[in-house]
């Protein structure tokens, strides 16, 4: 019986990160419309049809990869203030050069990330940020799988001012990409530093309401831990708990500084925890007890954080630092191994986001968002696990091909769905603006 396809991607080992970690030595993934059709050995699909043929040249091909943090548009802040404490950067450096952003910066930095991501393999990004429409309008030119949502804390936003209008925002970015196929709405409140309870609630129970995911920064610091302590005498977990604010649709970012009774709150209202090793290193954050949460049967994916905080967005370059950064804290080379770590950048990180069913593996009926490995490289030679070859030995520079949703947004290193170079042209432009005004700023002591 011939099948079709629209597009075949043949002659490469599969690795789908299903429920069995299934690898196919020589394998080929059929893809018709924007799902997978099927998967399987090379030889099974010979017979097929496809309008388009795509040769992984004996590389890997597995799912996209799925960045469960990042705030896009901070690659117009990349390198702005470095080697600084967390509360310093974001007080003196980021809120003063945030107040300047309006929405061409922002989309225009979110369509550079969006390369940057797309380049190194991402299918899918979970955003915190502000004029998220505009990052929402730049993921579906580049044809990225998104979830973003404004942020809102207790003073006024450059991008929606007071706080009411912040969550008729949100409503009207829940309304606008209600049926779209690749942008999900989150409800994402700062913290529990920079939000009133009231405010976490609110955005709670309006995230609950719509069935939609609620993203927050949680426990990032030991002062943050400090801080909630003074106000509510519980920590910053404990407060959501009391709150009634945790279930398993809130992602909570970071989780740094965590207890046991932290672990055990969320292990039972199966909150998930989207893990940021390197920017929690180079902001001296802490080690996030990765291995704890691992153990309790946490749902842990992996972000990136934004490319003022890392300074890059590649989570090839994330997985290598997670697995090696637990290791050494715990003095304990079989601490998150190869294996592990990929689920967490791909099918674990998908369930982070909700959106399991639809991504993070490569499996029939599941949307075709996969990647193509470069494996002829003198540092990927020989492969005897393929695992270990990604999280300690890849790059995202090795990454070859792009499908999101059945479409080639690259192949072969070309980005296909929009120009980079002028992108980057874009945000050297804003960058310039910006330094300007923060250096004449800067000059006259405000």
């Amino acid at each position: 019986m011939t099948t079709s396809a629209d597009i075949l991607v043949e002659n490469g080992r599969v690795l789908t990160m299903d429920a069995r970690s299934r690898t196919i030595p020589r394998g080929a993934v059929a893809i018709r419309g924007d799902c997978i059709a099927g998967v399987g050995r090379a030889e099974e699909f010979v017979a097929w049809k496809a309008a388009k043929r795509i040769d992984a040249r004996g590389g890997i091909i597995m799912p996209g990869l799925v960045n469960t943090h990042t705030h896009a548009a901070m690659t117009c802040f990349r390198g702005l203030a470095d080697d600084l404490p967390l509360m310093t950067w974001l007080n003196e450096h980021i809120f003063p050069a945030e107040a300047m952003l309006d929405e061409r910066k922002v989309y225009c930095g979110a369509l550079l990330a969006c390369a940057e991501m797309i380049m190194s393999g991402t299918t899918t990004f979970c955003d915190m940020y502000l004029f998220e429409e505009a990052v929402a309008r730049a993921a579906r030119r580049a044809g990225m799988r998104a979830v973003v949502g404004e942020v809102l804390f207790d003073f006024p936003s450059p991008s929606y001012g007071l706080l009411e209008q912040g969550f008729a925002a949100t409503e009207t970015l829940i309304r606008t990409f209600r049926d779209d196929p690749r942008i999900t709405i989150a409800v994402e409140p700062h913290s529990p530093y920079l939000c009133a309870p009231g405010l976490l609630t609110r955005a709670f129970e309006l995230a609950g309401r719509h069935g939609i995911p609620m993203v927050i920064h949680l426990s990032e610091t030991a002062s943050e831990v400090t801080t909630i302590r003074s106000r509510y005498g519980r920590t910053p977990v404990a407060h959501l708990a009391a709150l009634g604010a945790l279930a398993p649709n809130v992602l909570a970012c970071h989780g740094v500084a965590l207890t046991d009774d932290d672990i055990g709150l969320l292990k039972r209202h199966d909150v998930k925890v989207s893990h940021n090793p390197e920017s929690n290193m180079k902001l001296a954050s802490g080690i996030a007890p990765v291995p704890q949460l691992l153990a309790a049967g946490v749902c842990v994916g992996l972000g990136t954080d934004g490319a003022a905080s890392n300074n890059n967005l590649d989570l090839f370059l994330e997985m290598d630092m997670a697995a090696k950064l637990h290791k050494v804290a715990t003095l304990d080379p079989t601490v998150l191994d190869a294996e592990t770590v990929l689920r967490m950048a791909t099918i674990e990180g998908a369930r982070a986001l909700g959106l399991a069913a639809r991504v993070g593996s490569i499996e029939p009926g599941k949307k075709a968002d996969l990647i193509l490995i470069d494996t002829r490289k003198p540092h990927l030679t020989p492969m005897y696990n393929a695992a270990s070859q990604l999280v300690y030995a890849a790059r995202g520079s090795d990454v070859a091909t792009v499908i999101v949703d059945g479409r080639v947004l690259m192949e072969d290193r070309r980005l296909l769905t929009f120009d980079v170079e002028q992108a980057m042209d874009e945000v050297v432009g804003i960058g310039a603006e910006m330094h300007a005004r923060l250096t004449a700023r800067s000059s006259k002591g405000q």
